[in-house]
């Protein structure tokens, strides 16, 4: 596939300004750690909401969303959808917790809710095992979609495509800090949305896929137009990518970007927020913006995919000389952008590389924060300057990358890295959302966890990749939920006493409130909140699709939604 110097001239350009706002930035962002890894905690709710939105728009997320919709139809993305709910939670009950505590980072919690020898060991033991294993497998499968699009589109061998964008992206996150992170996902964000509508409006009227018209009376796609799976029809979808994730997967399982009672990256933005406000506000813009803003051309493209290349063999015919383990449904999403015309398929490619800088910029920032803060200067050098825990910073940045770099060949598809992040979460979601109103949990409860989700999710992988045992979704995820929840409940009864809870915990995060003021109108909101979004989602779902009425019924629930989610609002914030 040949660029034209039109396409060229847009994608180097892109990587100039991402550069120089790296650049602009440096010297502000090496001032202290806080700075680095923090902006300053001055930054507003919509460059933080937005932020958000551009960390969890990866390189592999459109291809996650082309595959899934290929082999499930629309309603398989419930798989996704359902964490909505966590989401929703996170916003009206957690995210003024986590501003108020003013921590540096959300592993700082383990000390302040519990004492003991064993917090601090909770606290490093997470460090490792969030901030470097778990970041690198995540790092690992964006990394892995840059290679399919680096592979289909540019004809680049995978360590080409990874060694570019790695080290401009490395270049970045060292010199700019989460400041310069933040500035280029607002720059990034634009990019990506304008090329994925962009891209999604010329393949659709492709002459191969005929337009709306075309592509709705076309067999295959029909089949794959529901909203919500059928259970007569297919009862395994039904349960798996509807059922488990509403009633089961939402507040069970921990997955990046959506972790129950907030987390990780997540929460870094919340403290990084001028106030509890400006980080509840940039909490709601980011789930709105991440469900019912952006699926609908990765949906698109998907579906027109069913058109031009219907299986596997299709894919495998148009591309002979790739790596047959590489060809899966989606490695459709970069197929289909091989259609686009000079300048916009320039556009598109940028979108793609800043959705991969975006997330992996963010995931090195975050990563290096709990090295630094966390294990570092937590447990090696206690007495450490601002300027070497800045320098261990931009370090840890480079190994993880290269770490991740070297895994993500290993992985063959966007759809097993994310059921192996399931499965490596399944279970100890529940926990991150009691433990800040159950006294009895303890740094026991959360090492448990954390060591047997970690362990059944690798057993089930080694096992599947010898092909040794074939163990279908449902039962990996639901086996992974019950035997994680039920060992650290077990943990929790047996290790139950009042000594890990440090008696200032409950000062700080509730200040003079108390646990459940307003909890009433939090739960109201959090329904409200996730109705209001499922009807922005559907809404432009099905005006897309052509059924106008479905859509005005999905905006009528929509605005009375958001009136009442108003009144809520002003009630908790009184």
């Amino acid at each position: 596939m040949q660029l034209s110097a039109l396409d060229w001239g847009i994608i180097i350009s892109f990587f100039i300004i991402t550069l120089l706002i790296g650049v602009a930035v440096t010297k502000k962002a090496g001032k202290n750690s806080s700075e680095f890894f923090l902006s300053g905690r001055n930054m507003p709710w919509w460059l933080l909401g937005v932020s958000m939105v551009a960390t969890t728009f990866a390189a592999d997320t459109p291809n996650l969303v082309a595959g899934i919709v290929r082999q499930d139809g629309v309603s398989g993305n419930w798989v996704w959808w359902a964490f909505l709910l966590t989401g929703m939670l996170t916003v009206f009950v957690y995210a003024r917790l986590w501003r108020r505590l003013g921590i540096s980072t959300d592993l700082e919690y383990y000390e302040i809710r519990y004492q003991g020898k064993a917090a601090g060991f909770l606290r490093g033991f997470r460090a490792v095992y969030l901030g470097v294993f778990f970041n690198i497998v995540i790092m690992a499968t964006v990394c892995l979609a840059g290679i399919k699009i680096g592979e289909t589109m540019l004809g680049l061998v995978w360590w080409k495509t990874l060694g570019i964008t790695g080290i401009i992206t490395i270049l970045y996150s060292m010199l700019g800090g989460l400041r310069g992170v933040i500035f280029t996902d607002f720059f990034q964000f634009i990019v990506a949305m304008i090329g994925s509508i962009w891209a999604a409006y010329y393949i659709v009227n492709l002459p191969e896929v005929g337009g709306m018209s075309g592509l709705l009376s076309n067999e295959l796609v029909q089949s794959k137009l529901d909203f919500v799976p059928s259970q007569s029809s297919n009862e395994q979808l039904w349960l798996m990518a509807f059922v488990i994730p509403l009633a089961v997967q939402w507040w069970s399982v921990w997955y990046p970007g959506a972790e129950p009672g907030g987390g990780g990256y997540i929460a870094q933005r919340m403290l990084s927020a001028k106030d509890e406000k400006h980080a509840t506000k940039a909490t709601l813009f980011f789930n709105f913006a991440h469900y019912a803003l952006r699926p609908w051309p990765w949906i698109l493209i998907g579906l027109a995919s069913l058109v031009i290349f219907p299986d596997i063999a299709s894919l495998q015919a148009e591309y002979p000389d790739m790596n047959p383990d590489l060809v899966k449904h989606d490695l459709a999403y970069p197929a289909m952008l091989t259609y686009l015309p000079a300048g916009l398929l320039g556009l598109v490619l940028a979108s793609l590389i800043s959705a991969f800088m975006s997330t992996i910029s963010t995931h090195l920032n975050w990563g290096s924060s709990y090295v630094v803060n966390d294990l570092y200067k937590r447990f090696i050098k206690p007495d450490a300057t601002e300027k070497q825990l800045v320098m261990v910073g931009r370090l840890s940045t480079v190994l993880m990358m290269v770490f991740a770099i070297a895994l993500a060949p290993i992985l063959e598809e966007a759809k097993m890295a994310f059921d192996l992040i399931l499965t490596i979460g399944a279970g100890t979601g529940l926990l991150f959302i009691l433990r800040w109103f159950w006294k009895d949990i303890n740094p026991y409860s959360e090492i448990t966890a954390m060591t047997v989700s970690f362990l059944v999710a690798m057993f089930f992988f080694t096992a599947e990749k010898n092909e040794l045992m074939e163990i279908d979704a449902v039962t990996k995820l639901l086996s992974g939920i019950l035997i994680t929840t039920v060992a650290w409940v077990a943990v929790t009864f047996i290790t139950k006493n009042n000594k890990h809870l440090n008696p200032e915990f409950e000062k700080r995060a509730f200040a003079d409130e108390g646990k459940f003021k307003n909890m009433g109108y939090k739960v109201l909101s959090m329904v409200l909140g996730t109705i209001t979004i499922y009807s922005a989602l559907f809404c432009t779902g099905k005006f897309i699709l052509g059924d106008t009425t479905q859509a005005l019924y999905f905006f009528i629930v929509f605005a009375v939604t958001s009136v009442s989610l108003y009144f809520c609002w002003k009630k908790i914030f009184k």
